[in-house]
This record gives structure tokens, sequence and C-alpha cells, in this order.
């Protein structure tokens, strides 16, 4: 288990003040998609040795599973378009490298539209494990996906099963992220490869903006640079293959409506903007270079 009062990426125990942005979830909870830019749980502190980044006081995992359990929103499912292009390009990148289309994982899979596009691709088997009783029902009723209603610790999965784990917009969720590893590197199969979507807190955007930076949000616990996830991969027993940005697909409707996190009224009125010029339902992806993609494959 890890000490919560160390960083997530080395051995260093002098964590230093960063950041002052401690506040509440908000009316709404911890959802996947928020616009409270610049809030978070605790304040954040930075690794002096590897400038991964991370709450302090870290929130129990008790308290935050009991949060993604009730966690419910219609924003996704809203834009499952550039959902499904968003997972189309992330199951590209893992097919490059997995072994085969054989079973496939997916870690947090939400209303499992990766799932649904890798099902579409030909992989052999998909399942998901996935918190929240809103989302991991979605998936099984509406997509007829094989999804765990439950987290990974308490999933029974089968060892050196898998070709493929997927954890897209997870790890910076997890107070304890290398045991989280751990626990998924024996289910995959020899050569099976783990794939990762997080934000880049290295990334100049990322350092320019500071604390205002917009994944600086209540369910963010930790902040990982392209070095810390590196590190602990390595530390957890997985060879880095590649790291490359991973922009998200949304309508240009949604994006503009995020606008609302800085400024309410700024927010509307380009949504209202969009729409009178008939843009607004385009599926847009703009690469901001602050969220990355990391495929690394199990060593030994």
């Amino acid at each position: 288990m890890e000490d919560p009062d160390r960083c997530a990426a080395c051995d260093a125990i002098g964590l230093a003040p960063h950041f002052r942005v401690a506040g509440d979830a908000g009316p709404d909870g911890l959802i996947p998609t928020t616009d409270r830019f610049g809030t978070a749980l605790a304040d954040i502190v930075r690794c002096p040795r590897c400038g991964h980044m991370q709450l302090h006081p870290m929130p129990s995992r008790e308290v935050l599973d009991d949060a993604y359990a009730t966690a419910a929103s219609d924003d996704y499912v809203e834009e499952e378009a550039g959902q499904r292009v968003t997972a189309t390009r992330a199951l590209e990148r893992i097919e490059a490298y997995a072994p085969r289309r054989g079973a496939l994982l997916d870690i947090g899979c939400w209303v499992g539209f990766l799932l649904a596009q890798a099902r579409d691709r030909g992989w052999g088997r998909t399942l998901g494990v996935e918190p929240s009783e809103f989302a991991s029902r979605y998936a099984r009723e509406r997509l007829g996906l094989d999804v765990i209603h439950g987290d990974l610790f308490s999933a029974e999965l089968p060892a050196e099963s898998f070709e493929a784990i997927a954890m897209g917009d997870v790890i910076e969720h997890l107070p304890a992220p290398a045991d989280t590893l751990a626990r998924l590197r024996p289910l995959l199969l020899p050569g099976g490869v783990l794939w990762l979507a997080l934000p880049d807190a290295g990334s100049a955007v990322a350092r320019r903006m500071g604390r205002r930076w917009w994944s600086v949000i209540p369910t963010h616990v930790q902040y990982f640079t392209r070095g810390s996830i590196a590190r602990v991969l390595d530390r957890s027993g997985f060879e880095l293959l590649e790291t490359r940005t991973s922009p998200k697909a949304f309508t240009v409707d949604y994006y503009l409506g995020r606008i609302g996190g800085y400024s309410p009224l700024a927010g509307r009125a380009l949504q209202r903007a969009g729409r009178a010029v008939g843009i607004s339902e385009r599926i847009w992806a703009p690469d901001f270079r602050d969220r990355m993609a990391v495929l690394a494959r199990r060593t030994g």
C-alpha cells in the first residue's frame, strides 16, 4: 500500500506546497465533467524530485469510492459521437502494439463507448469495470456490454487473460496509482499492453495557466507529468512504448460551454453564437497538448 504522504511517482517524502486550491466537490458531486476549474478537494503539493503533483491531504479511497459509486451525468451520453471518435483513435494505438485483438479490459469504462467501438472492430472479448451504478447500468442495458459494477480491487478478474487493458481518464482520480498498476500487471498476458489517457501537468498550457488550468477540478487527485507517469510505470513493472498527445473529440457546443467554468456569461454567449451560425453540432478535437496517451507493455 502506498504511503499517502509520499509522491505517487517516486520515494520523495518532502512534498512542497504548490497551489492553494482546496474546496469541495460542489452540488453535483464527483462527476466526469465539471466547470469548477481551479478547485480541488485539497491543496496541491509538488514533489521536488520528479515534479509530480498530488493533493495533500489525500482523500481516502473509501471517500472517493463512495462518491464515484453514486456519480451520474448525461453530459458524456449526449456527446456519444465525439466519444466514439476519441475511442476509435485510442483503439488504433492499442492495436498497433497489442499481440492480437483478443480480450480487452476497460477499467473505469464509464458508459462504455470504448468497449462498444472495440466490439465493433472485432475484439474477441470486451469487459469493463465501472464503479458508477448509473454508468455501468447504461453500458449493460443500452449498449449490451459486459460491465462489472464495482471497482478493480473487488472485481474477480482472471490472471493473464487480457491482450490489452485500457484506463482512460482514470489514473488521475486514484489516491494510490501504483497499487492499481500492481493489480493490473498480472491480468495482462505476456506481451500485453496497457493504455492510459490522462492530463499532462507538465505541458506548456498547464504550466502557464497554473491553478486556473481546466484540469484542476474536484475529481482529480493526481497531476502527472510525462516524466512522473513514466517513473511510476517503470517501478510497477511496465516498459514504456510511446507517449503522445491525445485530444478529446466533442461538439463545438460542448467546448464553448466549458468556457462557463471561467465566465458563465461568456460561455452562454458563445454557445448562442455557435448555434446561430450552425457550427454547434460539429465534432471538434482541438489539441492543446495538455492531455497525453501512454502505452506500456508488461515486462518480465
